[in-house]
Order: structure tokens, then C-alpha cells, then sequence
């Protein structure tokens, strides 16, 4: 018996309509995205809202999976996390189901408890990144700390390249740092900035370089350098900062800034956390150049074998 045939477009169309349990699960994913990229920019719900002409109430729906964004509301959400909108989308390996669902957990933890499970995963991943640091020494730390000095002397004495990431920066954009920032906004530099560190990551196995004191401003930025280079703090006491930014000539951001002390203690106390994340530490103040540079090669002469 022959089926009615608008029975058998019924049932061809439902054939082809996509399964609802997976429909479902992707748009979940999307929300998880969603809210990964604006915790890591550290945006709140209202200003995402704002900055992408989206309702607030919408993108609370999107990202807790009740939401189905369409492709516009999507690439509206892209522009502002500064990503293409394929970066929004899942993509269908195990791996990265697997990521979502660590990243989802991991939101949902309390922040005090987040210092000792991020403990627990540097641990188990310290002995693979160990071998991938090769013999790249990477200086962190404030203006003044010594890492161009000290970067440089130190290079020369290992004979291996000195690298400034940001003269890497300026040489790939074409203008100064500052021109940058000023045409084109921090989010770009810092873009450059990662594009610059993978650059030199990939051509030196050997190298010193000497990184930008906000080079913590991008956790995923200062990961891969944690990642990939052995690390180290340079500290000094806030006055040595302070009097080696001045001889330098270079007195950013505290530019006629009455309170520029108070200030570079405050930038000082807001990156310290980040900065102690360093492999090593070295205290330069109340030493010469020349006390600093044989300390830091005694540091780092393991590492260099």
C-alpha cells in the first residue's frame, strides 16, 4: 500500500530535522562560551549588554543555554570579546567538550577556592612545561626593576639573543608603543603583544627577553609565558622603582601625577600576585648592576644546561 504522500513529506522532514537533545546541547556550549569569554575579560553581564546593543536579559538566556542567539547576535558578542565568531562556536572533539565542562565547573567554585585547585593543575602539568621552556629566560616585573639591564648583560654572558617584546611590537606595527595604544587602544597592543611572544618563542630556543611590566594584563598571555619560558620576578623596593624610571626619563603612567608614589605602590600591590607566579624571584634593590647580573646568572644556570 502506497504511503499518502503528504504523510511521506511529513515524514522526510522529520528525517531531517535536526535531533532536538543535540540541538540542545550545542546551544548549551554556545552559553559556556559565552560566559568563559566574558569572565576572562572580566565583564559583567550589564556591560557586555551594553557594549553589544544586547539585552541583558537575553544574554542571560544565551548563557544559560536557554537562549538560541542568532547569527548577528553572535558576531555582536564577538566584536566586543575582539574574536572571530567561530571562536564562539563548539567545536565537536572530545577534548574541547571536555574543556567546556572543566571551564563550567571551575565557574561555579567560589573564588577563595581557586588559588589552590589552579596549585593543583600547575603540579601536574610542571614537568611537561618544564621540557617545553627550553633554555628562554623571560625577566617579569615594574618599570625599573633592571630587566633590560640586567636582560642584556645577562644574554650577552649566556651568549644567546636579548629580546624587548616590545621592540618586537614596534617593529611589527611600525610606531612606537605609545602610537599604538594611542591610535589603536590597549586591546590591540595586547594582541600584538601575544602575536610578538609566540614569534619569539617559536625562533629562539635560547633567549633572554625582557617583557613589559603589564604583560600580566592578559592571563593568556602571561600563561603562555609561564608556560614556555623560565620565568623570573625582578623586585624592588618601590623607591628604586621610582628613582630608575626618572634617570631613565621615562615616567609613565605617573606623568604629572602628584601622587605618582602612591600610585606605583598601587599598580605594584594590583600585579604582585601575577608576578609571584614566576618560576624564581630576585631582589635587586640595594645592589649594584653588577651584584644583580652575577646573582642572576647563578639563578638561572640550571635551567641553561
Amino acid at each position: 500500500m502506497a504511503l499518502d504522500p503528504v504523510k511521506a513529506k511529513e515524514k522526510e522532514r522529520a528525517a531531517q530535522a535536526p535531533d532536538p537533545a543535540q540541538s540542545a546541547a550545542f546551544v548549551a556550549e554556545i552559553g559556556q562560551l559565552v560566559r568563559r569569554g566574558r569572565a576572562k575579560r572580566g565583564l559583567t553581564r550589564r556591560q557586555l549588554a551594553q557594549d553589544s546593543g544586547i539585552s541583558e536579559r537575553y544574554l542571560a538566556q544565551i548563557e544559560s543555554g536557554q537562549g538560541n542567539p542568532s547569527v548577528i547576535v553572535m558576531k555582536a558578542i564577538a566584536d566586543v570579546f575582539e574574536v572571530p565568531v567561530f571562536e564562539l562556536l563548539p567545536h565537536a572533539t572530545p577534548n574541547n567538550i571536555a574543556m567546556a565542562g572543566i571551564i563550567d565547573r571551575l565557574s561555579r567554585v567560589p573564588q577563595a577556592e581557586l588559588p589552590p585547585i589552579a596549585a593543583m593543575i600547575e603540579q601536574r602539568v610542571r614537568h611537561d612545561g618544564a621540557l617545553d621552556r627550553a633554555r628562554r629566560i623571560a625577566l617579569v616585573g615594574l618599570r625599573g626593576a633592571g630587566k633590560s639591564t640586567l636582560g642584556k648583560r645577562l644574554a650577552e654572558r649566556l651568549n644567546v639573543p636579548f629580546v624587548e617584546l616590545n621592540r618586537v611590537v614596534e617593529q611589527d606595527y611600525g610606531a612606537s608603543v605609545s602610537t599604538l595604544i594611542e591610535m589603536s587602544g590597549v586591546a590591540t597592543f595586547r594582541r600584538y603583544e601575544r602575536a610578538c611572544l609566540e614569534k619569539v618563542i617559536e625562533e629562539n630556543d635560547a633567549v633572554v627577553i625582557a617583557t613589559a611590566g603589564g604583560i600580566v594584563a592578559s592571563a593568556e598571555t602571561y600563561a603562555l609565558l609561564l608556560r614556555r619560558t623560565h620565568t623570573i620576578w625582578l623586585r624592588a623596593a618601590p623607591q628604586d622603582h621610582m628613582s630608575r624610571v626618572i634617570e631613565q626619563g621615562d615616567f609613565r603612567p605617573m606623568a604629572q601625577n602628584r601622587e605618582a608614589m602612591s600610585d606605583l605602590v598601587a599598580i605594584l600591590e594590583a600585579r604582585r600576585a601575577d608576578y609571584a607566579q614566576a618560576e624564581a624571584e630576585l631582589e635587586t634593590s640595594g645592589d649594584s648592576v653588577e651584584e644583580s647580573t652575577r646573582k642572576l646568572e647563578k639563578l638561572v644556570k640550571e635551567w641553561m644546561k
